[in-house]
């Protein structure tokens, strides 16, 4: 406690002694250039390196020219941050939710022809891993910092109030972007971000945690943990993207092109000035959207069961080395059913799933080989260091045990049926489907071990393939590395290679210690000593430790299972020694049982020390800002009033009207002829609400989950001119996800009603937003085509909850809805 109060008080201080250290160096260099003999200033000595320590590195002070005529005085030089020479231009690739063994540069049965070649001239890692799930992945990946330390113990989304999850990455914890770019390096990022605080995705900021603002001069991606990849939510800096009218318009194709073209420019402008490109694609987590030629290629390929695929690819991982002989399986989970007992239906749908996934693997790796293919042509492959990561934690098993047509009834507690997935077999993988494939292939694509994302505790979930290729730096050539290393040991390899120090102090904040190892070392040496001897691991109350060869874990819950096995204090812990045991298959916890209280004891220390502490094993209720204390847009406010053009407002910025009664009205004037459009909208074709004018006539629809939808429309014109169109619902209360009464009225005067049966409890949309004026992204009924813009003009948009009485009865709530029938309104 001694300890963490002196660490507190140098946090606070330190800075403070720094930022005088700085005012008195600047006084002095004043009080001298006032002193000074009347001469031009000197130039500076090119022989004297750069101080690196502190950035951004301070401009030099000259003294103030007493020269009257500029035709007798000697400009002092240029001050210019300049890369150190000969320094590589760095790119990190980031496959997202691939398994240790999907990728064919693995073992494989997704073929990834760039990750492989880039393997055959370099090196592939069998013992890289991660935190098991994606935001705490990526903020340790670009800091060298524990997750937790970053305050990324989990997805943005489900931050608490506490220390290590507040989803706000601390200013001590600078980015190697950051660093790179004080240091003379151009720097984008293109793709998936999901490291900023999920209220802080809004017009509103604040933006100092966008990408643009951490670092990276080019931000061209989406700021959530997934996106529709036929109709993305994409932001340009901090603008949002208006996608072309292309058909055939996919994000993986468009992030690609943008990366080429902001390389090859940087290229063409300043050659000599390196680059760092961060290319972290949706692909493959869910949805699995892949143009149809993709899965054609797999036709047939998996019809012989996760079971068998398993056995094959451990095959493969033997043959190609980054498994050792004589490795075992590890035992399916025990829900995973044997495919051998499967239906004709089952196997007929779970094989497109994962013909789907495949395609959607080949297709993302087949994007990075065209950036790859235009860094060679611009003769700079050479000295470019490759981090191609093959995921950011396991294989997802999110999608249960039936795969989904709809990934959002994963977030909602609805469960899909083989049948109701069926029923779009031939959609999977299009722009009508969001899907994703049956746990039993996530268990596959993490052969040879257990489990899957989520579980911290397995290398099922933490254990990713790696590829580094650098042809100036590394001579060797398609072996395989098997130093234990971890995603912060990243961040120090590309400043050992490009001959850069950690700073002390970034941006005027003393920068706590970047924990990572190089991998440096390993790249000539293929039998040197792992340098990374302990770390701990923590999702959601699944928990591990690693210390020199051996694993201590507890499995908390499953990715499949909505509550926690037992309470944390109760867990059941496991025992590895994974030098001889790759695939963890023997449990020693028993028969060593000091050797797992130590690890236990290593556990809590590492823990404390990097805020893990206390344990959160809540995941549906951390969506709930109220709940756990972090900041919430809309805390204590019941109405928002919204303008037209108000686009792409997340449910994390907009207020919430799930499972409660409340009202839409908006103030519009309508046109005398031609009055179409969407008055308001919010998320899309999986799940969504749409209050709109159809031929004059006012409608609102209401689509559960893309499943069912509930319609209730007008049958008189909208008068011309000014109006007020409202539409109130009464919720039936009783739960979460109910249904209720709908009503809409014009100019005060009832319109229509009508039942929405089932209303969604938890989610609409990972990334599609509120709209007013238009239905942007994906159309939330069949109704109108996508954006479908309000032909009148919209005053404004009225959102208003409207909360049922505690004491007021169920009947109560009856005759309130009968009283509304009576009025004249149609069911």
């Amino acid at each position: 406690m001694k300890r963490l109060a002196l660490k507190r008080l140098v946090s606070v201080v330190a800075p403070l002694s720094l930022l005088a250290s700085l005012l008195l160096a600047s006084w002095i260099g004043y009080a001298s250039a006032q002193q000074a003999a009347p001469i031009d200033p000197a130039p500076i000595n090119p022989s004297m390196p750069t101080d690196r320590s502190v950035l951004p590195i301070p401009e030099p002070q000259y003294p103030h020219s007493t020269v009257f005529d500029v035709r007798n005085a000697t400009p002092p030089p240029r001050f210019e941050v300049k890369a150190p020479a000969g320094a590589p231009n760095v790119v990190i690739a980031l496959i997202d939710d691939m398994g240790f063994g999907q990728s064919s540069a693995f073992g494989g049965p997704v073929r990834m022809p760039t990750v492989e070649g880039l393997a055959n001239q370099g090196l592939r890692y069998n013992e890289f891993h991660t935190t098991a799930l994606c935001s705490p992945t990526r903020a340790a990946l670009l800091s060298g910092r524990n997750h937790h330390i970053n305050n990324m113990g989990s997805i943005t989304e489900t931050a608490t109030s506490f220390p290590g999850q507040t989803g706000q990455r601390p200013n001590s914890v600078a980015s190697v972007a950051e660093i790179l770019r004080l240091n003379g390096y151009s720097t984008a990022h293109f793709g998936k971000n999901h490291e900023t605080a999920a209220w802080e995705v809004s017009p509103s900021g604040p933006t100092d945690r966008w990408p643009t603002r951490q670092g990276f001069d080019k931000f061209y991606g989406f700021m959530g943990g997934e996106t529709n990849q036929w109709a993305p939510l994409l932001y340009d800096g901090t603008a949002q993207v208006e996608l072309p009218k292309d058909p055939n318009y996919h994000f993986m194709t468009d992030m690609t092109n943008h990366a080429v073209d902001w390389m090859k420019s940087q290229k063409a402008l300043t050659p000599d000035k390196p680059f760092f490109i961060y290319f972290a694609p949706g692909a493959t987590h869910a949805p699995h959207q892949v143009p149809k030629e993709w899965i054609a290629k797999y036709k047939g390929k998996f019809d012989q069961g996760w079971d068998q695929l398993r056995e094959e690819t451990l095959a493969r991982q033997i043959r190609l080395g980054v498994v050792p002989a004589g490795t075992k399986l590890a035992p399916k989970p025990e829900p995973i059913k044997d495919w051998a007992t499967l239906n004709a239906d089952e196997k007929k749908l779970f094989a497109r799933q994962m013909e789907v996934f495949a395609g959607f693997g080949e297709y993302a790796d087949t994007e990075i080989g065209r950036l790859i293919e235009a860094i060679r042509q611009t003769g700079q492959l050479d000295n470019t260091l490759i981090f191609y990561i093959v995921g950011d934690n396991g294989a997802s098993a999110e999608g249960g045990m039936n795969g989904l047509f709809n990934e959002m009834t994963y977030f909602n507690g609805a469960q899909e049926t083989v049948q109701d997935v069926l029923k779009h077999y031939d959609e999977l993988g299009g722009p009508n489907t969001y899907g994703h494939y049956a746990a039993g292939w996530a268990i596959a694509g993490d052969t040879p071990f257990t489990w899957t994302k989520q579980v911290a505790s397995s290398y099922g979930g933490t254990r990713n393939g790696m590829v580094i290729h650098w042809p100036k730096g590394i001579a060797a050539k398609g072996e395989v590395r098997s130093q234990w290393h971890h995603v912060i040991d990243v961040v120090p390899t590309i400043l050992e290679a490009a001959s850069l120090p950690e700073p002390s102090a970034v941006n005027g904040t003393l920068q706590l210690p970047i924990v990572g190892n190089s991998m440096v070392y390993t790249f000539a040496d293929p039998k040197a000593a792992s340098t990374h001897k302990t770390q701990y691991f923590e999702i959601f109350g699944n928990r591990a430790i690693y210390s020199d060869g051996w694993l201590a874990g507890t499995v908390h819950r499953a990715a499949w299972e909505t509550k926690p096995r037992r309470a944390l204090e109760q867990d059941v812990w496991e025992l590895y020694d994974t030098r001889s045991d790759f695939s963890l298959v023997n449990d020693l916890a028993a028969t060593n049982p000091d050797k797992l209280k130590e690890l236990q004891d290593l556990f809590m220390k590492e823990a404390e020390k990097n805020s893990v502490l206390p344990l959160d094993d809540r995941t549906l209720e951390r969506t709930n800002a109220a709940l756990v204390g972090r900041p919430d847009l809309m805390a204590g406010r019941t109405t928002l009033t919204v303008y037209e053009g108000m686009i792409g407002m997340s449910e994390n910025v907009f207020i919430n009207l799930k499972n409660r009664s409340h009202t839409v009205t908006a103030v519009v004037d309508v046109p005398k002829a031609n009055a179409n459009g969407v008055l308001m909208a919010q998320a899309g074709r999986f799940g969504g609400w749409s209050l709109y004018v159809k031929n004059g006539k006012p409608v609102y629809t209401y689509n559960w989950l893309g499943l069912k939808r509930f319609s209730i429309a007008g049958k008189q014109p909208i008068p011309a001119g000014k109006a007020t169109i409202r539409f109130e619902f009464v919720y039936d209360g009783g739960g979460l996800g109910k249904g209720g009464l709908g009503t809409l009225l014009v100019n005060g005067k009832p319109a229509a009603s009508g039942r929405i049966d089932q209303t969604q409890c938890c989610f609409y949309s990972a990334d599609e937003g509120a709209d007013v004026g238009a239905d942007e992204g994906t159309p939330v009924t069949e109704d109108y085509k996508s954006p479908f813009k309000f032909t009148g003009k919209i005053s404004s948009v009225t959102i208003e909850q409207k909360e049922m009485k505690k004491t007021e009865s169920e009947d109560a709530v009856q005759a309130r809805k009968a009283a509304l029938l009576k009025k004249g309104l149609s069911d």
